[in-house]
């Protein structure tokens, strides 16, 4: 494996992590407000139909971002309504949620463009294109003819819809947000001990509100990015789960941005080896496979042993270290005693989902939610 061919993995990587990332910074900013939101996929789905549909209609992608927003927050404020308002079940509302969207979408695209509940193909302005930094080469020969830098450069970092660069920097400003404002801090207490800030004579309703409509800005961008700079239009169930993903980074990530940031390029590195390595030899992947691994497990290993020597951490969080580390040997064992095979496609197409398995299933290490997260406030009188 070339070095050029790496870069067009990791840029896979960084263009298939940019709707998970969004969706989980929109789940944290909801979920640090104690408001759980399920309905992450929903929200996406609506936003990548909304926005297709009406760019398609428009010829116009901004105006098609801003149908596809508003419907991912509409669909916010009946989850906000439903849960803050009303006081009900905040899974409950975000099933319901899915299911209206999924349902929905498919019935009005099949009303509005009879193609059997997808939209036209979006082209020329209806649809995102890549953006070419200054210096940068845009053809596959250029970059081939390019040093290490110039293909990092022009492979990596340029070329992406301007709606990546977006999400990544809405990465830094959620945290300078979340930690070091003075409605980050109040919106953070609102998730932690709802009736501190209510004595203190702050809305807990408003901040939970307001929490909810940044989370469906947010999906909407999400589903947007789906429809129209991913893609070139919509199709049946497009999200394909990665509400649910995102929701699983964010547990990855224990609701914080950066983390949520590596969470979710590692979900979508899984994503981008399933698509380009498919029937591949074991040969061929695994010796890359376990390189990897080794060099994750040594990198976890040292920051849990970093926290032990700070008195931060227990002997019991090097658990997952060693569970991994296991895994990898017997995978190892395992492939010698089998010998050369044959990785099926579906296995690699699975990846991604096969670590949502493993994060929910607690391998991670703990991870605490805000503790008044999925419970409606109700204001003593």
């Amino acid at each position: 494996m070339d070095f050029l061919t790496i870069l067009q993995i990791l840029d896979s990587t960084v263009r298939l992590a940019t709707p998970l990332l969004l969706a989980c910074l929109a789940g944290l900013w909801s979920e640090r407000a104690g408001i759980f939101d399920i309905g992450l996929e929903g929200k996406m789905l609506a936003a990548a139909f909304f926005s297709a549909a009406v760019a398609f209609a428009s010829g116009s992608v901004w105006v098609g971002l801003l149908a596809g927003i508003g419907a991912s927050v509409f669909l916010s404020g009946l989850h906000g309504m439903a849960s803050i308002t009303f006081r009900g079940n905040q899974l409950i509302s975000g099933v319901a949620i899915n299911f209206l969207a999924a349902g929905l979408t498919v019935v009005i695209a099949q009303t509005w463009f009879q193609q059997g509940g997808r939209t036209p193909a979006l082209t020329g302005d209806a649809r995102f294109g890549n953006v070419v930094l200054p210096g940068a080469e845009s053809t596959i020969r250029g970059i081939a003819q390019q040093g290490p830098l110039g293909q990092i450069y022009s492979e990596l970092i340029s070329g992406h819809s301007i709606l990546v660069y977006i999400a990544l920097l809405i990465v830094p400003l959620t945290w300078w947000a979340l930690f070091r404002t003075r409605f980050g801090l109040r919106l953070r207490a609102v998730g932690e001990n709802p009736a501190a800030v209510d004595t203190a004579g702050i809305s807990v309703v408003g901040l939970r509100y307001a929490a909810v409509v940044i989370a469906g800005v947010l999906c909407g961008l999400a589903g947007a990015y789906l429809a129209t700079a991913l893609n070139a239009g919509f199709v049946k169930d497009m999200s394909a789960g990665r509400g649910f993903i995102a929701l699983a980074a964010l547990i990855f990530a224990k609701w914080r941005p950066w983390y949520a940031l590596s969470a979710c390029l590692l979900f979508g590195f899984f994503d981008a080896v399933g698509n380009r390595f498919q029937n591949i030899e074991s040969t061929v992947l695994l010796p890359s496979f376990f390189t990897a691994a080794w060099a994750a497990i040594a990198f976890f290993a040292a920051y849990k042993l970093y926290l032990l020597l700070a008195k931060s951490a227990d002997l019991r969080e090097l658990k997952p270290v060693g569970i991994a580390a296991g895994s990898v040997v017997a995978l190892q064992i395992l492939m010698h005693l089998v010998g050369e095979f044959i990785v099926p496609v579906q296995f690699m197409q699975a990846l991604p989902y096969i670590l949502v398995v493993i994060v929910l299933a607690g391998l991670v290490g703990k991870a605490i939610p805000p503790r008044a997260g999925g419970e409606p406030y109700v204001k003593e009188r």
